[in-house]
């Protein structure tokens, strides 16, 4: 991947840009997250999703339930047995999340300049004059003059089937709207968003917990999306919750950034999780469009700079109906590459869209194209600079270890790691070349009975840009003796060797501990 990597301030032959890219094993170092559902829940399906860059599964649970997403994720296992694949789990909590009450799911018209009634009366059907809705509070947080929006859930912006809403008057516990766009709802699930007003409902519902005490322990999962996280409290307490039932007390929360109470209290959010989503469906109805992109950048900075992985969603909607994405989708996707996210997460295009596995090559094919004009370089300069000094041990073998590797050209980093975390350090310095995490697994217990850790810190990595993970055998651990790990780093190169990414006289950098030393080396292979 180094050997093509080019810079645009450079001067370039602009018939290049038309010349094929060259098949590679990894589709991109910037990974996929895609929400499997209607359209994507069968083992072809999901097989193709995996061999054309997915590797993440994001189970949505504010639609179907659990036991169709059971059948979904047992169709997930036998894709990844089929494939040799490793594909991590997400569940996306439903949380602070307003919905319109449609019993009978029929289409709804609503014509501009029309008033309807939003009304916490769930017992009432849903018609052109009413809507009932899940949320009894809504008249107490909204006055006259407010925006509401109403759409079909992960809506797109494209369909007739969103339309705006202004407050005209509150009566009692209903709000009486002003339609100001004409509008079909049409659909299962509608959601309701309220313009920068704050809704006090609790970020980790009762449903949401049963889920995860059920479902999410049933299936050991990796990633936790908290929907709507408006404060780092949000994420202590989703972190206490997972931590009282087992395996759990691994699982990665990430939060997602739905609103300006989210966007104002970012800072502390980033401290406390694990992640950060940026849902700019919901974001690009609370801020005005043209702050969007700078909340963005910032947001992306500051997850680099904490070495915690940035998720960016709702970048190439039109796919949802169309075959190829509009040239603006296309162009956002490679400047979503270009701020430096990690993951780029496919919502209505995979779960309800009718090209789920086209979407996953397309979006894979545009970020591989940008990260070969990633100004590594500065990037790397800046993030020294924000780590300043003196720098902790860890830290410094990292950057050392990426430092070493763009000097010699190498083809790939191997480092070897129990935790993750050094591999993940080596990853924050985005380093041109494939991260071959190798994790080796740890015996541990709880006094019941023996197990091995790894798997969950392997499949974890599978969110984090430019790092690939490699179980090994258990019998060989991670600070051992030459002997011993010379036999993993055969295991690593063997594996690199048949993915295409090492080749006879490549340079390799290897980071590893020697006993209580962390060492980084570089080798060169012969034929």
């Amino acid at each position: 991947m180094h050997s093509t990597h080019l810079l645009l301030e450079e001067p370039i032959r602009m018939a290049t840009i038309l010349e094929p890219s060259k098949a590679s094993f990894f589709p991109a170092m910037t990974k996929i997250v895609g929400t499997l559902g209607p359209r994507s829940k069968s083992v072809e399906v999901i097989s193709s999703c995996l061999k054309t860059g997915m590797s993440v599964a994001r189970f949505d649970f504010s639609w179907g339930d659990a036991d169709s997403h059971q059948e979904t994720l047992e169709n997930l296992k036998t894709a990844i047995k089929s494939t040799k694949k490793l594909c991590a789990v997400m569940l996306d909590t439903v949380g602070a999340e307003m919905q319109v009450v449609n019993k009978r799911e029929t289409s709804i018209t609503l014509k501009a300049e029309d008033k309807v009634i939003l009304t916490p009366d769930q017992g009432q059907e849903a018609t052109s004059d009413v809507l009932p809705i899940n949320f009894p509070g809504l008249a107490k947080a909204v006055k006259k003059g407010d925006t509401i929006f109403v759409g079909q859930y992960l809506f797109t912006g494209s369909e007739t089937t969103s339309v705006w809403l202004e407050v005209d008057e509150v009566k009692g516990d209903d709000v009486v709207c002003v339609i100001k766009n004409s509008a079909t709802l049409a659909g299962s699930l509608f959601t309701l968003h309220a313009s920068q007003i704050r809704i006090d409902l609790p970020t980790l519902s009762e449903k949401d917990k049963e889920v995860i005490s059920t479902w999410g322990v049933k299936n050991k999962i990796d990633f936790l999306s908290l929907s709507y996280t408006r404060h780092a409290s949000d994420v202590r307490e989703a972190r206490e919750f997972l931590s009282k039932h087992g395996d759990l007390s691994q699982t990665q929360i990430f939060a997602k950034i739905e609103n300006v109470e989210g966007l104002t209290h970012f800072d502390e959010i980033l401290q406390e999780a694990d992640g950060i989503i940026l849902s700019r469906g919901n974001l690009g109805i609370d801020l005005p469009p043209e702050k969007v992109f700078l909340f963005q950048k910032s947001a992306v900075y500051k997850c680099n700079m904490a070495g915690k992985p940035a998720v960016v969603t709702r970048v190439v909607d039109s796919m949802t109906d169309n075959l190829r994405p509009t040239r603006a989708e296309a162009t956002d996707v490679a400047n979503a590459v270009l701020d430096g996210c990690d993951a780029i997460l496919l919502g209505a295009e995979t779960l309800r869209g009718l090209y789920p596995v086209e979407t996953i090559s397309t979006v894979g094919k545009i970020c591989s194209e940008a990260e070969k004009v990633f100004n590594q370089d500065q990037y790397f300069k800046r993030t020294v600079k924000f780590v300043g000094e003196p720098m902790s041990h860890l830290e410094s073998i990292a950057s050392s270890a990426v430092r070493a590797a763009l000097k010699v050209k190498a083809s790939v980093i191997i480092c070897f790691t129990s935790s993750g975390r050094a591999a993940r350090l080596i990853a924050k310095y985005r380093p041109t070349m494939p991260v071959l995490s190798v994790v080796i697994p740890r015996l541990k217990t709880n006094q019941l009975k023996w197990s091995f850790s790894g798997a969950f810190e392997a499949r974890q990595s599978l969110i984090v840009r430019g790092l690939f993970p490699l179980l090994a055998d258990p019998r060989h651990p991670a600070g051992s003796t030459n002997a011993t790990n010379e036999s993993v780093l055969k295991v690593a190169l063997d594996h690199g060797k048949a993915s295409g990414v090492i080749k006879s006289h490549d340079r390799v950098v290897v980071c590893q501990k020697v006993g209580d030393a962390s060492v980084v080396k570089i080798i060169e292979l012969e034929d």
